[in-house]
């Protein structure tokens, strides 16, 4: 049973692949046992009443009647299943707490559908291909739920990444490790740890999954003969994905928007959003049953190409960019978790919108035996382009036209000779102008411009 403190933790956390928030019993009851079949058949959870949408807790009360209509609904899960149903004092309000284990039978079926957990939703199955899908992915256990009984969690636990995810996740208490990653469902019924508790958390997942990793190319040219740069990434899921983010960004060119006297904009010349939906979708998404191939990131001059193992399950492929369903559920929730992902099925037509929001074609998919999502690189134009020296120092007088070269050589932090430099090369360009006298006078930015690294 969940504590006052635990409840506050999940409640910090918000909703995820094993949490679910109600503000009250709602009028059709069956719309909890959805939640709970859901949950049946994914990791097991914790359905929390009393709780709004705001992450906050209000307190519900749930009479003997009401409380008889969950049970009998409940009761009409097939098959049977067990859970426990309890109320929990917090701060003096009341909150409800169904707590429901992973089914031992799945899948499990409610009013004739079957429901999935996935990330913070619960997707409904109706027609008889989607169902017939779920019955083929439950002959075998879910990869990320296999458990590891040899490897101990809590010796091999990367402290950093740990605070990191507590971090993003709003988990703020001071409740021991273990507590925290038993919450997340990490552990089987007999304390072993799952594979995606290995590959989320510990320091060096690859010398049990020594696949498990992402492999980083930038090629001259737009073929595969010169390789500039290749660099493989290991460690933590987490910290795969936040390393996959700095070699691209060490790579990408970026401008700097400058326009009136805020403060400077970044424009890459594809939106990191879309490469940090691509990454994450290919981590969580990932066959890791398929040991010949890992996660690579390939640049080229006029494209990146982010290919994962694994062609997609076949719900998804008849409805791709519509519905989502992960080959592993325990990581895709950790994620979740941290509010890496948002909407179910959402990210498809995001990336899609985020790239023609910045003129550039919509992403194209290969989904033959491997999953891979390209995205073009824009074409190099001929725009007035400065370094990232020269846009602050034009952020600087933006922001105070009557600084003397002394004054801005201290502000960027360089001597009297280089300011004249970049001054000189700004002017040149037809950007930059001084009116008026050299002590009294002050600076003119003549466009809008783009600076690029």
């Amino acid at each position: 049973m969940l504590n006052a403190e635990e409840i506050k933790d999940l409640v910090n956390g918000g909703e995820g692949y094993n949490v679910d928030f109600k503000r009250n019993v709602p009028s059709k009851v069956r719309e909890l046992t959805e939640e709970v079949c859901g949950f049946l058949n994914a990791a097991g959870g914790y359905l929390l009443i009393g709780v709004n949408d705001n992450n906050e807790i209000v307190g519900a009360d749930i009479d003997n009647g009401k409380r008889s209509a969950i049970q009998g609904s409940i009761g009409e899960i097939s098959p049977m299943c067990h859970y426990s149903m309890y109320d929990v004092n917090v701060d003096e309000k009341k909150v409800w707490v169904i707590e429901v284990p992973s089914g031992r039978n799945k899948p499990y079926f409610f009013s004739g559908c079957t429901y999935l957990r996935e990330g913070a939703n619960c997707q409904k199955l109706t027609n008889v291909e989607e169902i017939r899908d779920v019955f083929q992915r439950y002959e075998r256990i879910y990869f990320d739920a296999i458990p590891l009984p040899k490897v101990n969690i809590m010796e091999q636990l990367d402290e950093e990444n740990f605070c990191e995810f507590k971090r993003d996740a709003h988990i703020v208490s001071n409740i021991d490790d273990f507590q925290v990653l038993d919450s997340l469902k990490i552990f089987d019924d007999n304390n072993a740890v799952k594979s995606g508790g290995v590959l989320f958390f510990a320091k060096n997942p690859e010398q049990v999954f020594f696949y498990a990793v992402v492999r980083c190319v930038l090629f001259k040219g737009t073929d595969k003969v010169y390789i500039l740069d290749d660099k493989t990434f290991g460690g933590p899921l987490l910290q795969q994905y936040n390393k996959a983010i700095e070699w691209l960004k060490g790579k990408l060119q970026v401008a700097y928007e400058i326009e009136g006297i805020g403060p400077r904009k970044e424009v890459w010349e594809i939106p990191l959003e879309v490469f940090k939906e691509a990454i994450i979708n290919a981590l969580a998404h990932r066959d890791y049953d398929e040991q010949g191939a890992g996660i690579t990131i390939e640049m080229f001059d006029d494209r990146v190409e982010i290919t994962n193992p694994g062609s997609l399950l076949p719900v998804v492929a008849k409805n791709f960019g519509r519905k989502s369903l992960s080959r592993n559920p325990l990581i895709f929730g950790l994620f979740t978790r941290m509010h890496l992902v948002e909407h179910i099925g959402s990210g498809i037509p995001r990336m899609r919108k985020d790239m023609l929001d910045a003129g550039l074609p919509e992403p194209a998919y290969d989904t033959d035996g491997m999953f891979t999502v390209t995205f073009r690189r824009p074409f190099k134009q001929g725009k007035t382009q400065l370094t990232e020296v020269q846009a602050s120092l034009i952020q600087i007088v933006k922001n105070n036209p009557s600084l003397t070269m002394e004054q801005i050589g201290m502000e960027l932090g360089i001597g009297r000779t280089s300011v004249y430099k970049i001054v000189k090369g700004l002017k040149d360009m037809g950007i930059l102008e001084h009116k008026g006298r050299k002590n009294d006078g002050a600076w003119l930015v003549k466009i809008g411009c783009k600076d690029s690294r």
